[in-house]
């Protein structure tokens, strides 16, 4: 008699062509992430090849019940690391029946800003540092601590190793080779400063590439977490008080700013960010203003600053950087529940194409 496990991990091509496709795509609350799967008759290579599909929108508040289908459009391929074989996983944006992008598709407009001739001349660069928290399920509290309780201080936790100060290693390398596995440019992972708080990196990724990988990578986080039984958080001040937030610090740099000169570049394109914060802040994720106090490395939410390597900054600008005359810089300020497709334009569209 076969295990469950045995079924899970058939090897489909021994007896079929067929392929799995898992259409993923966000839903009503702009960070919930929605999937179902279908079949298809054979290996696809490219988007271009995949049917568009529908779903229910008005059972994830994306559409009224009498008119309730949404339609979902093939964008991004990835390897899925949990059937593996030939099966897929599928980036979609959502669009109305008649082929408008619904509210809640920031893809639309993000593909504008970088399909745009000046942005494309640029080829923007973007590493996103993707802050999370695990929490134990039931009780809605990090991993590790223990129950009605608190750990000892922020201090041994961050990149630390040892039963007592990484909580939840197992889940943070799953999703590390699974990233890799589906071909997600993920660069990195670490532990944070708050206990049962983890980081992963993706990037150097060029344009609306930033944005699909760092959705996809968080739909196999969820996925991972789901399988092991702990709840995945992306609240930018889970826990209260003397406790570091979440964040999603975007590092990017453009084709000028990489250059020769490029020192020169990076100053004008913060002055830029720094005319705009008000505009970017309402942008960079829910609850913001939790996380942003001007305490546990963040820039008062009120007040843009930017600095050499200071983590205290809304812009950081590296020593490597400011050694070299160019580079790239950190924008510290978006959230761990940031989109990545309007966090990632709007840096695009303030820096290359907003003229002042």
């Amino acid at each position: 008699m076969s295990l469950l496990s045995d079924l899970i991990n058939l090897d489909l091509s021994e007896t079929t062509e067929k392929i799995i496709a898992e259409y993923i795509w966000i839903g009503g609350s702009g960070l919930d992430l929605r999937s179902k799967a279908r079949t298809l008759p054979g290996p696809v290579t490219d988007p271009s090849q995949l049917p568009k599909w529908n779903y229910d929108g008005s059972s994830t508040g994306q559409a009224p019940g009498e008119d309730s289908e949404v339609i979902i459009y093939p964008q991004a391929i990835f390897k899925d690391p949990f059937r593996r074989g030939n099966n897929i996983l599928v980036m979609c944006d959502a669009y109305t029946p008649a082929g408008e992008p619904i509210p809640t598709n920031k893809r639309h407009a993000a593909a504008k800003v970088f399909s745009h001739p000046d942005v494309v001349a640029e080829v923007p660069w973007y590493g996103i540092e993707q802050e999370y928290t695990l929490l134990q399920k039931d009780i809605n509290w990090p991993l590790g601590w223990p129950v009605g309780g608190f750990p000892g201080p922020q201090g041994p936790y961050y990149c630390g190793a040892g039963a007592d100060k990484a909580f939840g290693r197992d889940i943070v390398d799953s999703h590390y080779k699974a990233c890799l596995y589906a071909g997600i440019n993920i660069s990195g992972i670490n532990g944070e400063v708050m206990p049962g708080q983890w980081e992963f990196q993706v990037g150097p990724s060029v344009g609306i590439s930033a944005g699909d990988e760092i959705w996809v990578a968080r739909y196999i986080l969820e996925r991972i977490t789901e399988i092991a039984d702990v709840v995945l958080s992306f609240d930018p001040k889970p826990i209260k008080g003397d406790w570091n937030g979440a964040g999603a610090h975007t590092n990017y740099s453009t084709k000028s700013m990489r250059e020769d000169g490029g020192y020169e570049v990076i100053l004008k394109a913060i002055e830029k960010l720094g005319k705009k914060h008000k505009e970017h802040i309402a942008a960079y994720g829910e609850g913001n203003e939790r996380r942003l106090t001007g305490r546990h490395e963040t820039a008062d939410i009120n007040t843009f600053l930017w600095g050499v390597a200071n983590r205290g900054a809304s812009i950081r600008v590296g020593r490597d950087t400011e050694k070299a005359g160019k580079g790239y810089f950190e924008d510290r300020r978006p959230s761990s529940n940031m989109d990545p497709y309007v966090v990632t334009s709007m840096i695009a569209d303030t820096t290359i194409l907003w003229k002042p």
